[in-house]
């Protein structure tokens, strides 16, 4: 587990400190009356002001951050100092991991953690590739009767099979997997839901019901001794926790359990769609990477998991990460007041020209060869950096590998239509359907 970082007094103002520069009231309104995109705001700060700039929503600015030293010094050396401080899919997750804050957070996390490094990924090795094979042989289908299918929902269905083989210990089945349609229909729909709790709750209230029955289900079936054909899983070391410490109440078990689906899932299919959608747009991608080696070899697999770090770079796990300033403290050498909205944006930190050669073309060999990424661990953070980074990193690599090496030597989608916008929620996803029929 990393270690949070002790808690500092932030330095005292010098003279040299300055009042972060922000962006013209008369863009911002020109941009709020165009109605667009909240990134369009965030790239005309960036590109005005640099890598810490301010825009004003309200009465206070909010401040952007996309330099990577900056986002080092907010994400990773004074975490104390910019805090969360409520998760926006809270809702969905409860207080699982992502949204756990302070003791209870620390507990959460050592006991996830050494599920998703060394030897407990090893554990997941096999349920990885049994998912895998269940998706190529979808695909086989497909190839033979020239069926139209969604990319984006095929992927999402080799995910979710992933994620309830690692927790349960059985493959997805039909039923859950159509109760469980109700996290992406709840992820989709957070960004637009109202801030009032209560109101919120009753707009997805038919939706929480399915996913809270299936969560109630499946940790009754671990308490009754159902280890799955596959064996125990996650869902397993959660329901031994009870035994030992009291926070792991039913509740938090049903929190930890959905929010694993959900960043276990969601992120994932849709890295995977923007992946095969950039394939389509750049077929020599797809030459290059089956070219580097023989099927199995290290080089295949560099190579194919370099065609992950690439999309992860232009269509980041998530595009925003909020912080509150919980003091006053010198960023960068700018002025930060207690209570200001802090956001770190990977996406635009990863389409920065002075970090990245021609950052919107899409090169996976910038990960296969010395010198093309940024040396500051700052300016590549497809799942965040710091004690709060993604724990599912290794565990979202490997499984995206493994499918792509089931996938890409056999089949080439053929897309009938893609998506011409995208959506900035909890994700950013293309923002339509992808029939496609495949080639075997």
């Amino acid at each position: 587990m990393a270690t949070p970082a002790r808690p500092s007094s932030p330095p005292s103002p010098s003279p040299s400190a300055r009042r972060v520069p922000e962006l013209d009231p008369a863009l911002v309104a020109r941009w709020q009356a165009g109605g667009g995109e909240l990134v369009d705001l965030f790239a005309e700060a960036r590109e005005r002001l640099g890598g810490v700039a301010a825009f004003r929503l309200g009465p206070r600015p909010t401040v952007l951050v996309t330099a990577p030293e900056a986002v080092r010094h907010v994400l990773a050396l004074h975490p104390e100092r910019y805090v969360k401080r409520s998760h926006r899919a809270r809702l969905l997750i409860g207080d699982g991991v992502l949204a756990a804050t302070g003791a209870s957070w620390q507990r959460q996390r050592r006991l996830l953690q050494n599920q998703f490094t060394g030897k407990g990924m090893r554990r997941y090795e096999q349920r990885i590739t049994a998912a895998a094979r269940a998706g190529a042989a979808r695909w086989d289908a497909y190839a033979r009767t020239g069926q139209v299918f969604d990319v984006g929902e095929e992927m999402r269905r080799f995910a979710l099979d992933t994620i309830w083989r690692s927790l349960t210990g059985h493959p997805l089945d039909p039923g859950t997997e159509r109760e469980l349609a109700a996290v992406p229909t709840v992820v989709a729909a957070l960004p637009g839901l109202p801030a009032d709790s209560a109101d919120a709750r009753g707009a997805v209230a038919d939706e929480l019901a399915r996913i809270d029955a299936v969560a109630s289900r499946a940790i009754a079936a671990v308490r009754d001794g159902d280890a799955g054909p596959e064996g125990p899983g996650l869902l397993h070391v959660l329901v031994e926790a009870a035994g030992t410490c009291s926070a792991y109440t039913d509740r938090l078990i049903r929190d930890e359990l959905v929010t694993l689906l959900v960043a276990g899932h969601e992120t994932t299919a849709t890295t995977l769609t923007w992946l095969h959608l950039l394939l389509d747009r750049n077929p020599h991608a797809r030459e290059r990477a089956l070219a580097a080696g023989p099927d199995g070899s290290p080089e295949r697999r560099q190579a194919l998991q370099a065609l992950v770090s690439e999309t992860l770079r232009l269509y980041p796990s998530a595009w925003m990460l909020p912080r509150s300033a919980a003091r006053d403290d010198l960023l960068a050498g700018y002025e930060i007041e207690a209570g200001t909205d802090v956001l770190v944006s990977p996406y635009l930190t990863h389409r920065d020209p002075e970090l990245w050669d021609d950052p919107e073309l899409f090169d996976p060999a910038r990960f296969t060869t010395p010198g093309r990424r940024p040396a500051d661990p700052g300016g590549y953070l497809p799942f965040g950096i710091g004690p709060r980074a993604c724990l599912g990193l290794q565990f979202a690599l490997r499984e995206s590998t493994v499918l792509l090496e089931h996938l890409l030597p056999a089949h080439t989608p053929r897309f009938q239509s893609t998506p011409t916008r995208t959506a900035y929620g909890i994700t950013v996803r293309p923002d339509g359907p992808t029939p496609a029929t495949v080639d075997g």
